[in-house]
């Protein structure tokens, strides 16, 4: 388990400053880009079961949680944007970029840019590069309003994000996230982000690329990602979480976080 302290130091963005939670100082570090509705703490408990020497960085997106000051744009271009600020911000030699869900689909066209000292990338229940048939501007509509209220959150959490019931402090953290965005920021992935096709951007992936699955994930099912995103990321191994809905970091953080261990290990920690 982690034991390592966290600091938490400002890294100058376009508009202003993300705040940048980092433990560890040496060696491969791991870059997590959360959900859309998620934030830095999304992957506390990943990062609190990778072996103890892990050099990780976590952060709230732009429009989000601690970031819902900075301005916009929201896109998805600017989000990568600030995905590289960060990285090259902290001056990181070497590092894995971490994308769950939205974060992933963020993480895929950082990765596209090739910044210097990026190692692998590894999608979490990733958003993927070409958008699947069932993303039609009906859903689109329907899912802007996912985060309207604690009421809408709860919802979305037991009868779409998750596939085991989340309690306790994490379930209040999850839906506390859901409802820390802007309202530019919260409307933007789901009227255009999760619609915009990023193949020609994903087929200049040159890493090794790992991505997880949730077994029973119902926004991003396994069969979606096999057709919508494999054929179109290079170096890419497919590997699924029995048991698991789309919130892996919530529901399956060890899996995750051994995954993320044995990947980096492939790559020479």
């Amino acid at each position: 388990m982690t034991t390592t302290e966290t600091t938490t130091r400002p890294v100058p963005v376009s508009g202003g400053a993300i705040g940048v939670r980092r433990q560890g100082r040496r060696g491969l570090a791991l870059v997590f880009v959360h959900y859309w509705g998620g934030s830095a703490g999304t992957w506390d408990a990943v990062v609190g079961k990778l072996p103890a020497d892990s050099a990780t960085v976590r952060f709230d997106q732009r429009g989000w949680g601690s970031s819902r000051t900075l301005p916009g744009p929201y896109h998805l271009d600017q989000l990568a944007d600030d995905v590289i600020d960060v990285v090259e911000g902290l001056a990181l030699d070497r590092f894995v970029l971490v994308g769950h869900s939205m974060g992933g689909k963020v993480s895929q066209l950082a990765a596209a840019r090739r910044p210097e000292g990026l190692a692998g990338l590894v999608l979490v229940a990733p958003a993927p590069p070409r958008p699947p048939a069932s993303v039609t501007a009906e859903y689109q509509r329907f899912l802007a309003h996912a985060y309207d209220s604690a009421r809408t959150v709860e919802e979305a959490l037991d009868h779409a994000l998750t596939a085991t019931r989340l309690e306790g402090a994490v379930r209040n953290a999850a839906v506390r996230d859901s409802l820390a965005g802007g309202d530019a920021a919260r409307e933007e992935w789901p009227l255009r982000g999760i619609a915009a096709d990023i193949t020609d951007a994903a087929g200049a992936i040159s890493v090794p690329v790992l991505v997880l699955a949730g077994e029973d994930d119902r926004v991003e099912p396994p069969h979606v990602l096999r057709a919508c995103l494999l054929p179109h990321v290079p170096h890419a191994r497919f590997d699924t979480v029995p048991g698991s809905g789309h919130l892996l970091p919530l529901e399956a953080p060890e899996a995750v976080a051994a995954a993320l261990a044995d990947f980096t290990v492939g790559l020479g920690r």
